[in-house]
């Protein structure tokens, strides 16, 4: 059984998506990252980065992992799925999961502050994420415009770059002209697992108009600490 400790964030969907396809059995610790309770002694032992997602193996003596990356990494390893095991496909799955973690996750994620939740619109900052974030998606585009995948089989790599790019519209950049971005997200959206991993810990039908102005205000507080 593994714990995952998580939130409706696009990093904490890289691991209740991945542990949905891999049909693993975990169990779901909800941390209200608005409250502060990521940086309590409690999950510092477990991430001493106080940040969400984190997972406990306790098959394996409790053993725990945090970093997006590093979870889905020992979780495909673990399983011998999601990422092929020969040197060469491995590397391809691995760059292309290192490319959203030091690209895509970064870059969107200042444009969702500074877009979304800054309260000042600092318009130099806004282009500057925004079109960063457009440019990598473009690389994207050069990959799947002939790819169904990123790597190959369905992958990691695929779930990690699309959890992010899936939420291009509320970082406010658009994929227009990018068909095989559009292509590729539609394509996991369709799937089962993909669907049920978006539902942790909260299911979507569950969050209505007041819930997504408190979600901002609790982002905007965030950012100020």
């Amino acid at each position: 059984m593994i714990d995952l400790y998580t939130w409706g964030t696009p990093n904490g969907f890289k691991v209740s998506v991945a542990l949905e396809e891999l049909a693993l059995p975990y169990t779901v610790h909800a941390l209200d990252i608005s409250t502060g309770v990521q940086k309590q002694p409690a999950f510092l032992a477990i991430n001493p980065n106080g940040r969400i997602p984190a997972i406990v193996d306790r098959a394996e003596g409790d053993f725990a992992v945090f970093e997006s990356g590093a979870i889905l990494i020992y979780l495909a390893e673990k399983t011998g799925k999601l990422m092929p095991t020969d040197a060469k496909g491995r590397s391809r799955v691995i760059q292309w999961l290192m490319f959203q973690m030091g690209g895509v996750g970064p870059m969107q994620g200042q444009a969702n502050v500074f877009f979304r939740y800054f309260p000042e619109k600092l318009q130099p900052a806004i282009d500057r994420y925004q079109n960063e974030t457009r440019r990598l998606y473009t690389v994207l585009e050069s990959r799947l415009k002939d790819h169904e995948y990123l790597a190959g089989d369905y992958s990691i790599a695929d779930i990690a770059n699309w959890a992010w790019v899936r939420s291009h519209e509320w970082a406010g950049v658009s994929l227009d002209g990018l068909p095989g971005v559009q292509r590729w997200l539609a394509s996991i959206e369709n799937r089962p697992a993909a669907q049920r991993g978006l539902d942790v810990p909260t299911p979507r039908k569950q969050e209505d108009a007041r819930t997504a102005a408190q979600r901002i205000e609790s982002a905007r507080g965030l950012i100020q600490r």
